[in-house]
């Protein structure tokens, strides 16, 4: 099984390996669902409503978000940020980790309540359609999740390619979540709402270079 199990942690059981949101993370006990699969060529990315960049930024590369002592991006990603700013100088990697933090609380509270629309507009197809799937089977069952995002202690980049005016940002995450899963009559069966699991996890956004569309879309998940 693949890595999105601990992001989509207790929503990931063994899926296809955990598509990008079978691919959420990796497995802690808590799963309860799948991960999604890797990134093979995809079309441009259809609109979404959370902006993980800043149109009007200057093209830098910041040393650091406001309020933090560390860098928001990883050593090894630099080279590959610094050729993003020479391809797109509205981009600011502050703005768009702090966007990433949201995008990470909103699709995984999406996915535990089932908000396809939400899903819809923050993942690519692939990544959409894993989601589905998973909450589909979870319904199937019979099963809800009480499931908890209790905190993001770290969200740094790690990873930027571009590839034919694609931009592919990988972000990583550390988290401490909360998960339980109930069935059908509200009793609990997996997971404890007392101790909460560590959640690794890489996801990777993309973005047409020069889209009128300032907006990123979830591509990939796994396990750091």
């Amino acid at each position: 099984m693949t890595a999105f199990s601990i992001v989509l942690l207790a929503m990931i059981a063994a899926f296809l390996g955990m598509r990008l949101y079978s691919v959420l993370g990796k497995r802690t006990g808590h799963e309860q669902e799948p991960v999604l699969p890797r990134r093979d060529e995809r079309a441009a990315p259809a609109p979404a409503p959370v902006r993980l960049d800043d149109g009007d930024a200057p093209a830098s590369l910041p040393a650091g978000l406001p309020g933090s002592s560390g860098l928001v991006y990883e050593p090894a990603a630099e080279a590959g940020l610094r050729q993003l700013l020479a391809a797109d100088r509205h981009f600011d990697a502050g703005r768009f980790v702090e966007g990433a933090e949201t995008a990470y609380r909103m699709i995984l509270e999406a996915f535990w309540s089932g908000d396809r629309d939400t899903l819809r507009d923050l993942c690519d197809d692939d990544s959409y359609e894993a989601f589905v799937a998973a909450i589909e089977a979870r319904d199937a069952r019979g099963e809800t999740l009480d499931n908890r995002l209790i905190g993001i202690d770290s969200a740094k980049i790690t990873a930027v390619e571009l590839s034919r005016r694609e931009a592919r940002i990988t972000v990583r995450y550390q988290a401490d979540i909360s998960a339980v899963t109930r069935d059908a009559e509200g009793k609990m069966i997996a997971g404890s709402m007392s101790d909460a699991a560590q959640a690794d996890d890489l996801w990777t956004f993309r973005r047409q270079i020069g889209s009128s569309d300032p907006n990123w879309l979830l591509d990939e998940v796994e396990a750091a």
